[in-house]
């Protein structure tokens, strides 16, 4: 049972005998009446987005996910294919409903598939993944200013902000929670 004073972004509960993703919350403490928390939930299934107000301090059960170790395959118009590495079966899931996760998607990266009720409904990803820089622009030299950035393009499409010393074909470690620069990964 999760509590409303003590959700996270990213949580899994059961609502309505369907799994929903915390997308958002806020604790709102009006002027009279009781405290209450306000969630964004995204329905795993439908993946429709609602608006729930839950009293604070109430328990909303955990939904009974099972989570499994699987591998990138490829991507193509049917889906996305992971590969379950225990038993070796394969799972599309449309692109919808991997939303921004399909940005941090290399060939063979391993990832968690989330079951419910023996369905494949997402994915979990590792927190940082290391990709590599396909387009920016040239950093400007004597541009020395602490914490300056510039546009840059991943190989798989991901858009963020980098340092000016990071140049075309580096690999670089980006957050999967946030989709910032973490560090250099090396070539």
């Amino acid at each position: 049972m999760a509590n409303t004073n003590s959700l996270k972004k990213g949580e899994l509960l059961e609502i309505e005998d369907s799994v929903c993703r915390v997308v958002d919350f806020k604790h709102v403490k009006p002027g009279k009446g009781q405290a209450f928390v306000r969630i964004v939930l995204k329905d795993m299934e439908t993946g429709r987005v609602q608006d729930k107000k839950f009293r604070s301090g109430q328990y909303i059960p955990n939904a009974d996910i099972e989570r499994k170790d699987a591998q990138f395959l490829y991507a193509d118009d049917q889906g996305v294919h992971f590969m379950d590495e225990n038993t070796f079966e394969q799972f599309a899931l449309p692109e919808d409903v991997l939303g921004e996760s399909i940005y941090y998607l290399t060939d063979g990266l391993k990832v968690l598939l989330l079951f419910y009720k023996n369905r494949c409904l997402d994915i979990d990803l590792p927190t940082s993944v290391a990709l590599k820089v396909a387009d920016t622009e040239p950093g400007i030299r004597g541009n020395t200013v602490s914490g300056a950035t510039k546009s840059a393009t991943l190989e798989t499409g991901l858009t963020l902000q980098i340092p000016l010393f990071i140049e075309p074909g580096e690999v670089i470690k980006v957050d999967t929670r946030t989709g910032e620069y973490i560090e250099r990964a090396g070539s």
